[in-house]
């Protein structure tokens, strides 16, 4: 009777967050540990349905470098980064669309589908969601900046009831342009502004923000994320993740988050709870 009991009160505590959020947008970044851990691409379906089923509407955009990395190593391709850019010729181009937009954005799709959630996958080439332009096409190749997000086609899935799941593919200017790559964190924060999202919110393989003590920063302005870049804190992969936050919040998006994807039901955890388990970055 007691864990009864127990599990009621759970649910009682979870009571505010889901009257809050019903039938607001979020949008997820999924990526890390959490998209190649069976048990964890499991468990990670299970809370975007349970969240579905409360009135949030979930749009998921998902990255996939380790398993583009496994393909050009079985097609024999020679691959290298320059800056944390994967250098992407129009032959490492064909393989990114074809993991991302093809495999990886599929299994995802169907997976959500097989826990009762309706997931749609599109890429951000369709319909022209997605509008880039060269980072420097002679140093990185078609490597892409988000110049433009169109989301009509992403409104009319939500309005539909599907769970959009997005490549970060997207389109050249040119007729027969192979596309470009996109980095996730980056197309996340675009596609969240260009919703007017509630939340974004990054699945990674950290605890969230840390200081130089290996503590989690709970919550950051954008002063403070300036400066803690100056001192060298912020570094590496955590970058494109805080600027993505900013360019989020500062969109309008009200509040982004860096969560642990590690951690079993981290979205429930940092969604319906008072202490959350990540980092918050607000305005």
């Amino acid at each position: 009777m007691k864990k009864k009991i127990e599990q009621v009160q759970v649910l009682l505590d979870a009571l505010p967050y889901i009257k809050r959020y019903s039938d607001e947008i979020f949008v997820i970044k999924y990526g890390g540990s959490a998209q190649n851990s069976p048990e964890l691409k499991d468990k990670f379906a299970r809370d975007i349905v349970l969240m579905y089923l409360v009135g949030i509407k979930p749009v998921i955009v998902h990255g996939g470098g380790p398993a583009i990395g496994k393909m050009l190593e079985r097609l024999q391709i020679d691959t290298h980064f320059i800056d944390g850019l994967r250098v992407t010729d129009e032959k490492i181009m064909e393989v990114v669309e074809m993991v991302l937009s093809g495999s990886i954005n599929k299994e995802i799709t169907a997976l959500l589908n097989e826990h009762g959630a309706p997931a749609l996958g599109v890429s951000g080439k369709d319909a022209s969601m997605l509008k880039a332009k060269p980072v420097d096409i002679e140093k990185y190749g078609f490597v892409g900046d988000i110049t433009e997000v169109d989301p009509k086609v992403i409104n009319n899935l939500i309005a539909e009831k599907f769970i959009p799941v997005i490549a970060p593919i997207a389109t050249g200017q040119m007729s027969g342009h192979p596309g470009f790559n996109v980095n996730a964190d980056i197309a996340a924060g675009y596609i969240a502004s260009s919703l007017k999202a509630r939340k974004i919110i990054f699945m990674t393989d950290t605890p969230g923000v840390m200081n130089n003590n290996k503590e989690i920063l709970h919550t950051l302005s954008e002063d403070q994320i300036n400066t803690l870049k100056e001192q060298g804190t912020i570094a590496g992969g955590m970058i494109p993740k805080v600027d993505a936050c900013l360019n989020a919040v500062n969109g309008g998006v009200a509040k982004a988050h860096i969560i642990d994807g590690r951690v079993e039901h981290a979205l429930l955890l940092e969604v319906f709870t008072s202490e959350g388990i990540g980092t918050v970055i607000k305005l």
